[in-house]
């Protein structure tokens, strides 16, 4: 909404334009949504009206704008009824009005009070060193194991947020697109709801990286009138056989999504001219009747493919075994007309409407039982995690990103049932995934009848067979060895009842062996005990006196000795007798004062010395050097500031989960510390290669070496060089002259960004 227009509905009457925001909404609602239902969303237009009237938006437009925009996505864009609507209308009314749960409860019924209940914030007492957007979220998943449209709700709420973020001050864009793209755009593409999630996607990017987007954008608009030509020459063949045959169909070319470009620019390493798949073709058909989909979808693939060579290794067949979220389609890789790969999505009519809007079309498809059961499936996990959640909510958050958001594999039991795992999982992983106790116990497993390790990574179409042996023990490097929440949960269960066993066992030996030695346990007693055996707390005493790691043979011996000079190590306290000062180093830290920091300014990074800016850290995660796009993360009680790549997943994280201490940042120029880059090459060997590489790196641009390795065969060269540059714009040029060297294939900036 321009400024123009804010400023004329502060002139005209907020009751009035309401009413108009209400009459758009009621003409957007959805086909299934009955004359009788209109009723129950006026009660609830006119409830959220009065508890929000008077209050604005940071854009200045009256806050009933916003749940009404939000209601309009849920009808129109999802695809929900009345319920939805309604909840969507109250979705803020408990959080920022005097209005309670009972309040709803009272007045709508005990339905929409627990779906409202789903999306209201926290505002009780938590752990404070914990993330308030994870509790939140964690507590929408408590909800959505009873009920999907509380997820569903939430992610219109924050698509209505994003498209309308440009009036928020830069610190709260990158916490909210930050939060976007690591939690809800994957949301929303697991709940099949693709139009949503790519617009997520798009807008997280704008406000992440303005420059980037603005520049895709261009380049897309300056290319259409091009794509659109060979859309139409590619379609034209297609189109007439499809008509020759009599199928009813739609037929359009897709762009793909600026995000998308982007992700593949990054992912590869290459500019936006060498993104050759810049468009899909899609075939919307009219299906005869259910039991006919599949057969025409393959008769369509086989029209295509006589038209155009298909390329082998790009045949992705969700028909026969939809994803998770229920999508079906057939999608083939062409070579088109113009030698260029096209891909082509073929789906009927029922199939697109799931693919648009996800797990909300399903309800329109009530006899569809393959696609209720898979919303089952994903609904079931969902309860598995939440059944022992991590007491740490930022782990719990990032365990269910990492499970229900990954690429997935298929694979099969010695019977043939089907089991679907995260890409990357484990043979132990599939054993938990069986059972608990399955896993507790293995020791091995056959895959395709070959003997493997327990952590032997599968891939789609393996057969596993577990091998189990009661004698087996639980192991800590198991954990490392897992994939799923599942056999991460249950490991970490079987280790604490394990670890309290030994514990309780190590305590009645140790309590056995005083009373041998007539001396009453006391706190007199652990004080000298604890730092002879090595070890912090009385839990960990036990556990090793219990497992067999700690002998008490010379216990008599260590309680005669006098313990009033060594270092006392208890309860993880560390204490030296020669500390002048008479404080620990923790004391100190604890009591330093702390400077005054404003979130919502830019942080302009300028000189790097050892003197002047060492509350600046370069993060290691990510190495960002000066012309990076950066950004700062910075806790009130801590006067550290570490600098993160934007893209780095760690900063995408922190601006996910720890929004608020994300400080916008930039770089002056760098002339006096150089920054450590990597750069990797490859080309055709000959002699003298290595020489005019170094000179150029040395004498023409005067930049110093750390490290340089060149590995030659069968006539091809690849290398690895660690250098020091001051700022982008030099290792740019640097790379550029390299290039130019006779022999040189390929010149790339290495970034080393740890997942």
């Amino acid at each position: 909404m321009s400024k123009d227009q804010v400023e004329n509905i502060n002139v005209i009457d907020e009751d009035a334009y309401a009413e108009e925001q209400y009459n758009d909404l009621i003409l957007s609602c959805s086909k299934h949504v009955k004359v009788k239902d209109i009723k129950l969303i006026r009660k609830a237009f006119d409830l959220a009206k009065e508890s929000h009237k008077g209050i604005k938006r940071k854009s200045g437009e009256p806050y009933i704008t916003h749940p009404i925009a939000v209601a309009k996505i849920v009808t129109s864009e999802i695809g929900l009824g009345a319920t939805s609507i309604a909840c969507a209308l109250l979705h803020d009314v408990v959080e920022d009005t005097e209005y309670t749960i009972e309040d709803i409860d009272h007045f709508f019924g005990e339905k929409i009070a627990a779906i409202i209940d789903g999306l209201t914030k926290i505002s009780g007492v938590f752990d404070k060193q914990s993330s308030l957007q994870a509790e939140n979220f964690r507590k929408m998943l408590l909800t959505l194991s009873d009920d999907v449209r509380v997820i569903l709700i939430k992610i219109a709420d924050r698509l209505h947020n994003m498209r309308t973020l440009d009036s928020m001050p830069a610190n709260k864009q990158l916490k909210i697109a930050g939060e976007t793209i690591y939690l809800y755009a994957p949301l929303a593409h697991r709940l099949g709801l693709y139009a949503i999630k790519t617009e997520l996607e798009d807008l997280s990017l704008k406000y992440r990286h303005l420059n980037v987007f603005e520049e895709i954008t261009t380049k897309i608009q300056i290319n259409e009138k091009k794509r659109q030509q060979e859309i139409n020459r590619f379609s034209l063949p297609i189109i007439e056989k499809l008509e020759e045959n009599n199928i009813e169909f739609d037929i359009n070319g897709r762009p793909k999504s600026i995000f998308s470009i982007w992700n593949k620019m990054q992912n590869k390493n290459i500019p936006f001219e060498e993104v050759y798949d810049l468009m899909a073709i899609r075939i919307i058909f009219k299906a005869l009747n259910r039991e006919t989909e599949k057969a025409q979808c393959w008769q369509i693939y086989s029209l295509i493919t006589d038209t155009y060579t298909p390329k082998p290794d790009r045949i992705r067949d969700w028909i026969s075994s939809p994803k998770a979220n229920g999508y079906e389609a057939l999608h083939t890789t062409v070579m088109g007309p113009t030698g260029k790969w096209v891909e082509v999505q073929i789906r009927s009519e029922r199939m697109d409407t799931i693919a648009e809007r996800g797990f909300a079309a399903h309800w329109k498809y009530k006899g569809d039982k393959a696609s209720e059961s898979e919303l089952d499936k994903w609904i079931k996990k969902i309860r598995e995690m939440l059944e022992n959640p991590n007491s740490d909510a930022l782990e719990f958050l990032d365990e269910f990103k990492m499970n229900l958001f990954s690429s997935e594999i298929m694979v099969f039991t010695p019977k043939g049932d089907l089991k679907t795992l995260p890409k990357y999982s484990t043979t132990l992983d599939f054993a938990y995934e069986i059972h608990s106790e399955i896993g507790n116990k293995a020791i091995g497993a056959k895959v395709n009848h070959k003997l493997v390790a327990l952590n032997h990574i599968l891939r789609s179409g393996d057969q596993v067979e577990i091998i189990t042996s009661n004698k087996q023990k639980i192991q800590n490097e198991w954990l490392h060895q897992v994939r799923t929440a599942k056999a991460k949960s249950s490991i970490t269960d079987a280790i604490k009842a394990e670890t309290k066993d030994r514990i309780k066992k190590g305590k009645k030996l140790l309590e056995t062996k005083l009373k041998e030695l007539k001396v009453p346990p006391s706190s007199r007693v652990f004080r000298k005990i604890i730092p002879e055996y090595d070890v912090s707390t009385k839990d960990e005493l036990y556990s090793k006196i219990g497992s067999g790691i700690i002998l008490l043979e010379n216990l008599k011996k260590i309680l005669k000795k006098n313990t009033k000079n060594k270092l006392i190590r208890y309860w993880g306290l560390q204490i030296s007798k020669s500390s002048s000062s008479g404080k620990s180093k923790k004391e100190t830290n604890t009591s330093a004062k702390n400077k005054k920091f404003n979130y919502k300014n830019p942080l302009i990074i300028k000189e790097i010395t050892e003197s002047d800016n060492n509350n600046i850290l370069i993060a290691k995660c990510c190495s960002p050097i000066p012309g990076d796009d950066v950004i700062g993360y910075k806790k009130p009680k801590d006067n550290n500031i570490t600098i993160h790549k934007s893209k780095c997943p760690t900063a995408i994280r922190l601006m996910s989960s720890e929004g608020n201490y994300i400080v916008p940042a930039k770089w002056t120029s760098q002339k006096f510390l150089s920054s450590l880059a990597k750069l990797s090459l490859n080309g055709i060997d000959r002699i003298g290669i290595a020489a005019d590489i170094t000179t150029v790196i040395s004498n023409e641009l005067s930049v110093n070496i750390r490290k340089i390795f060149i590995e030659t065969h069968d006539g091809i060269f690849e290398g690895e060089i660690e250098l020091y540059v001051h700022n982008v714009n030099d290792l740019n040029n640097l790379i550029m002259n390299i290039s130019k060297l006779k022999g040189v294939d390929s010149v790339k900036r290495k970034e080393e960004i740890v997942k």
